[in-house]
């Protein structure tokens, strides 16, 4: 087998999830480079340390404003109009509920109604300024928290995406915990497994085929616990404060760039199949597979890749299959 067929893999844990790398060539100088690119951006974005550019700014809340970056300030700003779209399930300040829940940490919880109702006034997104000028950010009140956990991964697969292109590489894949960015086409294309939900790490519903594209899959079997038969899970309703509770077990998003997966995974999340669906029509650019509690594989739309069902227990749907 040559090289120019041979794939090769390259492996690292770094944001708390295994990292894969795969290239068409042997060159383990290359992955070091993107392992050290993508820590670079895991130092500026993260809130699980005591001190990140965000956790400056949290910092700094209710005090004055605090001068980023400009990679971490285009982040904080897409992340702001995504939290202000009518209904919008994403919020960039949900941090002091994220924090309190705990879900996926040691000490999770289901907090008191009177703290999750204290909380809620903290998470407002529209008390995020913004200021162009100085690329600086300012929390105006105490005890807020930007997180942006909910999209930091896709920003960082779409860098690593632009700086392998830099590098000339034609052919590859980035796989971050979740977050899949493929470039290029081997030949058939990229071939994602969707996660089968609450069950072994191989179990797979099915796979899909995707060239030059991003597949991001959330779901509430990554990261829950439960209490009294009830079962916790990480994706959080920034209107209540509460886990959302709807028909959904995950949501997989295919589009160009992997920001709009993290963005879009949250906002289908919020509005369910069928608002997703009827959301999705007027962005061609951007598909989604649903999967219910149910066992449904719900497809959105006309869709741009081959998808393969192997789980016998669940029944594809969708006005295009």
């Amino acid at each position: 087998m040559s090289d120019s067929t041979r794939v090769y893999s390259y492996s690292a844990v770094l944001m708390g999830s295994p990292i894969l790398l795969k290239l068409f060539a042997h060159d383990e100088a290359l992955a070091s480079r993107v392992f050290r690119l993508i820590k670079q951006y895991e130092d500026l974005l993260t809130v699980n340390r005591a001190q990140s550019q965000v956790m400056d700014i949290n910092h700094a809340a209710g005090q004055h404003a605090v001068a980023v970056s400009s990679p971490v300030y285009a982040l904080i700003k897409c992340a702001k109009a995504a939290s202000l779209l009518p209904q919008s399930a994403f919020n960039l300040a949900i941090g002091p509920l994220v924090k309190r829940w705990r879900i996926g940490f040691r000490g999770d919880s289901v907090p008191p109604a009177d703290e999750i109702a204290r909380l809620l006034t903290l998470t407002d997104p529209r008390q995020v300024v913004l200021n162009d000028a100085d690329e600086s950010v300012y929390l105006t009140q105490p005890g807020m928290e930007i997180d942006l956990g909910a999209i930091a991964k896709g920003y960082i697969a779409d860098r690593v995406r632009d700086y392998l292109h830099k590098e000339g590489i034609a052919q590859g894949l980035i796989n971050l915990g979740g977050n899949v960015q493929t470039l290029g086409s081997p030949e058939g294309g990229w071939s994602i497994g969707l996660k089968k939900p609450f069950s072994t790490a191989g179990a797979m519903i099915g796979a899909l085929e995707v060239a030059n594209k991003s597949v991001v899959t959330s779901g509430v079997y990554e990261r829950f616990f439960e209490h009294n038969g009830h079962l916790y899970h990480h994706i959080l309703d920034p209107r209540t404060g509460y886990p959302l509770d709807n028909e959904l077990d995950s949501v997989t998003i295919i589009s160009s760039d992997s920001i709009d997966g993290d963005i879009w995974t949250t906002l289908m999340y919020g509005m369910g199949v069928e608002k997703g669906c009827a959301a999705l029509r007027a962005r061609p650019d951007i598909e989604a597979i649903f999967v219910t509690r149910t066992k449904e594989v719900v497809l959105s739309s006309a869709h741009h890749y081959r998808f393969t069902l192997l789980d016998s227990e669940y029944r594809l749907t969708g006005s295009t299959v």
